[in-house]
């Protein structure tokens, strides 16, 4: 699942890449003509569509800072909606399960209990199979594999945010950085210009602004799933704690029958 949302976004990057290559020899051209379309809308009276509003603020924005923004969010959203659905996998009806391994138990004994593991898909039927290999071991051992093999579930959930939170970081730094350079090319536009004129400031300051303000709303939109995932597996690590005290009580129960 990792490996082909990675793949989407690999290919989505190549994509990107090549119409950021021809974008970025004809952004003169493509901003006077998305300049004209909404001077067109506005004088029209007519509301300008979203797409050609934000195809403007891109182009505005510069091709080359803007594309790293969008680069974020899109490599950020695939490792994003990769663990949602892992997460969403993972989740189990431990009630259930802890009924049919308790029944199972009963029935068939330990082998049986196993094989209701086995077809039953999540990390807390995976701990309950890894307690159950050791079961001839004594409930203390069960217990002790219980714990590091609940810890190396959590590891599974946890795989891939710190990706996701440094894509939270760069995001809103690439765009302070072309705020910088927006600045930078202002008051060169300044030093040429031998003049403080509001048309030649404007220009700078409004590229400056573009680029923070795309780095900021990538940031919020990550941060928005970064949150979820995290709420989804503390929810998802304490269904497996509860779970896993009460499957020890299942196996004390039957090794005293």
């Amino acid at each position: 699942m990792k490996k082909f949302f990675m793949f989407l976004a690999v290919a989505g990057l190549m994509t990107f890449s090549a119409a950021i290559a021809s974008a970025q020899d004809q952004a003169a051209p493509a901003a006077e003509e998305a300049e004209e379309v909404v001077d067109l809308f506005a004088g029209s009276g007519e509301e300008v569509p979203l797409h050609q509003a934000l195809k403007t603020k891109f182009i505005e924005g510069g091709a080359g800072f803007m594309s790293l923004i969008i680069i974020c969010l899109i490599i950020g959203m695939a490792l994003a909606i990769e663990r949602i659905l892992y997460l969403a996998f993972s989740k189990t009806n431990t009630t259930k399960l802890l009924e049919d391994v308790e029944a199972a138990l009963a029935k068939g004994g330990i082998e049986e209990a196993k094989k209701v593991c086995r077809e039953t898909r999540g990390p807390v039927a995976s701990i309950f199979y890894q307690g159950l290999l050791r079961a001839d071991q004594g409930i203390d051992v069960v217990e002790k594999t219980i714990v590091s093999y609940g810890g190396v579930q959590m590891s599974l959930m946890e795989n891939g945010l710190s990706w996701i939170g440094l894509f939270i970081s760069i995001a809103p730094s690439l765009g302070f950085l072309g705020t910088v350079i927006g600045m930078i090319q202002a008051f060169d536009a300044i030093q040429a210009a031998g003049d403080i004129s509001p048309n030649v400031v404007a220009g700078g300051m409004k590229v400056a602004l573009i680029t923070t303000v795309g780095g900021l709303i990538v940031a919020m939109i990550l941060q928005i799933f970064y949150n979820y995932i995290i709420a989804k597996i503390d929810s998802l690590s304490i269904d497996m704690e509860d779970s896993s005290i009460r499957f020890v009580d299942t196996m004390v129960k039957f090794n005293k029958k």
